[in-house]
């Protein structure tokens, strides 16, 4: 793995080389190499956007801690018209440790919004509704969606299951009528001003922050 920092700044963020040199990397009690720490990473500094648990392990080493500790949410978002927003959502969902990320309609996806979040985050692919709905089915997840409709009730006080998939429409249009029509509930977040609706990447950090305060919350 490169030992450019992630934001192409690489002055900014991060830690130089491991002090001391070779001789003084991390190794394991029995005095072998500590695989999880990346030479290179070691040699050159670590410019990663990364908490300090993770300098200079490889993305693999972070990845597989990760999936020790993830939470049991998902999160999917609708890409009908290369939704600009699905970047920020990744990078959400990284940050509050969902399990995964589902992307449906359009495979590819604008990946500048994750600041590369996405090489931590598990994201899938779904080519319709109906296939993330038939997942979550099979995996015994409810698909909750979150849009201010007609005949939505609050996210405010609403007991979000441990284990779900919060759905998030098209910025432009919401969610789609076989969403509303899958889901379990739909949410809505309050709002007091004079818009209409809040943009999509803060709506879904909006309900994931939601989930996390009552089931993670420390």
């Amino acid at each position: 793995m490169s030992a450019d920092d992630e934001s192409g700044r690489p002055d900014e963020v991060g830690v130089g080389p491991w002090p001391g040199g070779p001789g003084e990397w991390p190794r394991n009690a029995d005095g072998s190499p500590d695989e999880r720490y990346d030479p290179e990473l070691l040699a050159h500094g670590d410019r990663r956007n990364v908490v300090d648990r993770y300098r200079y392990w490889t993305l693999e080493a972070v990845v597989a801690d990760l999936d020790t500790r993830r939470h049991p949410f998902h999160v999917a978002i609708e890409n009908w018209q290369h939704d600009l927003n699905i970047g920020s959502v990744v990078r959400t969902a990284n940050a509050f440790l969902a399990a995964q990320v589902h992307i449906v309609g359009n495979r590819r996806w604008n990946r500048r919004g994750a600041m590369v979040t996405d090489r931590y985050q598990h994201v899938r692919h779904h080519p319709t509704v109906a296939d993330l709905v038939a997942w979550a089915d099979a995996e015994g997840l409810p698909v909750l969606g979150v849009d201010n409709l007609p005949g939505s009730v609050p996210l405010e006080g609403y007991p979000l299951p441990r284990a779900c998939v919060l759905v998030f429409g098209q910025e432009s249009v919401g969610l789609s009528d076989e969403v509303r029509a899958a889901a379990a509930d739909v949410l809505h977040i309050a709002q007091f001003g004079s818009t209409r609706s809040i943009n999509a990447g803060a709506a879904a950090a909006i309900a994931m922050h939601a989930w996390v305060a009552q089931h993670a919350a420390t």
